[in-house]
């Protein structure tokens, strides 16, 4: 009896001791210097940015968590050897990232020393023949003279561009702006210490560019939306019985919709989860298949990383080695549309972190804008077909309870804002205001890329209806 007393007694507790005290706050010291760590290392090695520049902006969301000013701080940057080192004593384990050709900055495990560098990914891929100087766009840089429709009100259109940069709140920091009509670029507008060479990280935009190399996947016939995955989850139970969680479907995490346990949310996406992939060097795909089913699978709609890279896991599985995976995405998509500045970065094991690991700029956005708009099709070749178009661009299920405004990891117009902008309009979406949007009614891609911070998230339906006003019958 005494013993059954005490067990109550504690568990009573429990709830008590979870809300006063932040277990994962370890974990979070730990992320916090990983996010510095590769932040820095991509604004100085993959963007081409001062450590000023990087400190004022990329560094801008980590509010008063960020480690040291630009002049001095508990961090080293390792110029010869592309590397950033951030943390260390009273200030957490030192966290390293190191840059590597073809991908990026790479993040590594804080028992990992500069000496493990050499060992990290790197991808030896040539670029593609030609200068893009002499290569018209969209296929190169090469602009012919500027061609504005008549019939577009250009005063009206400058006011929109000035409505994106000229915010009320600095929280709001649209870096540029880019605008095709009819496929030739009408506005192209950048903030000081940016122009159409820089590149920024895309955040989840990246997740609308891993759907379309799987959409290339399933029109080969190498995946199926809806026949089951069947990874080999963890733990490994083995047994005979069947794991409940073989009855997700590449359309359940196109769809958010797993029905897994939801690691990247309630205020732990800096503490566990995927944030131990990006930002602390733990596996990308362990990680993925750690998690227990918690729901039906495509019963309900639940934002995750890990759903995507669950699908970037059955992406790389549909291909004959690794060596066919690192480099499809270049050879089948990037190189094809001249997304000659865009890297897609991978973790330390090789596995790509196309949920938000990928820094491009605004013009290689306006590139695979156009794809889509286009319906798959570049040039005289289709790339996707319009079937996986048109599965990316419906509404997820379970996503009909916050206003059918997500298809297949592209966002889409929520039911309350249709009467404002084209409902078939649709865009891709990432942290800190990074937009590509495709408006298929006025033949438009419009490019925001942001580094906002705070909670005054910029909106890109905002945007485009103020664009809209310079359309005649919008």
């Amino acid at each position: 009896r005494r013993v059954a007393s005490f067990i109550i007694v504690f568990g009573a507790a429990l709830p008590v001791l979870a809300a006063d005290y932040d277990y994962f706050s370890a974990n979070r010291q730990l992320i916090r210097n990983g996010v510095q760590a590769v932040l820095t290392c991509n604004g100085l090695f993959t963007s081409g940015r001062s450590l000023e520049q990087v400190f004022d902006q990329e560094l801008a969301y980590l509010g008063d968590r960020t480690v040291g000013t630009a002049e001095q701080g508990p961090y080293q940057i390792h110029r010869d050897l592309r590397a950033v080192s951030v943390g260390g004593d009273a200030h957490g384990p030192v966290v390293r990232a190191a840059f590597r050709d073809g991908l990026g900055c790479v993040v590594m495990a804080p028992n990992q020393t500069l000496a493990d560098i050499p060992g990290l990914p790197a991808l030896d891929a040539p670029a593609p023949a030609g200068d893009p100087a002499r290569i018209p766009w969209p296929d190169g840089d090469l602009i012919e003279a500027p061609f504005i429709d008549p019939a577009i009100d250009r005063e009206a259109l400058a006011a929109a561009v000035d409505w994106a940069f000229e915010r009320d709140t600095p929280e709001q920091d649209t870096v540029s702006l880019l605008i095709v009509h009819r496929g030739r670029i009408i506005v192209e507008r950048y903030a000081e210490g940016f122009d159409r060479s820089t590149r920024t990280r895309t955040w989840s935009t990246a997740k609308s560019i891993a759907a379309t190399l799987i959409g290339m996947q399933v029109d080969r016939g190498k995946m199926a939306l809806d026949a089951p995955l069947e990874w080999e989850w963890l733990p490994e139970m083995g047994g005979a019985d069947r794991d409940p969680r073989d009855r997700i479907t590449l359309r359940h995490v196109l769809n958010m919709s797993s029905g897994l346990e939801p690691v990247d949310s309630f205020g732990r996406e800096y503490a566990t989860g995927s944030g131990l992939a990006y930002w602390a060097g733990a596996s990308s795909i362990a990680g993925a298949l750690s998690r227990g089913l918690m729901r039906e699978p495509g019963s309900h709609w639940d934002y995750e990383n890990y759903d995507t890279l669950l699908a970037v896991l059955a992406f790389k599985r549909s291909l004959p080695n690794e060596a066919a995976y690192h480099q499809f995405p270049r050879r089948e998509l990037l190189d094809r549309i001249g997304m000659r500045n865009t890297l897609l970065s991978t973790d330390r094991f090789g596995e790509f972190i196309l949920s938000s690991q990928v820094y491009t700029n605004a013009r290689d956005l306006a590139r695979f804008g156009l794809l889509y708009l286009n319906e798959g099709v570049w040039g005289d070749e289709r790339l996707i077909s319009k079937a996986w178009i048109d599965f990316v661009r419906a509404p997820a299920p379970a996503s009909s309870v916050r206003g059918s405004d997500y298809g297949g990891q592209w966002w889409l117009v929520p039911d309350d804002r249709k009467t404002e902008v084209p409902a078939d309009a649709y865009s891709t979406a990432g942290n800190r205001g990074q937009y590509v949007i495709i408006d298929p009614r006025h033949d438009l891609v419009v490019v925001r890329r942001g580094l906002d911070y705070g909670e005054q998230g910029f909106d890109r339906w905002d945007l485009l209806r103020e664009i809209l006003k310079a359309f005649p019958e919008s």
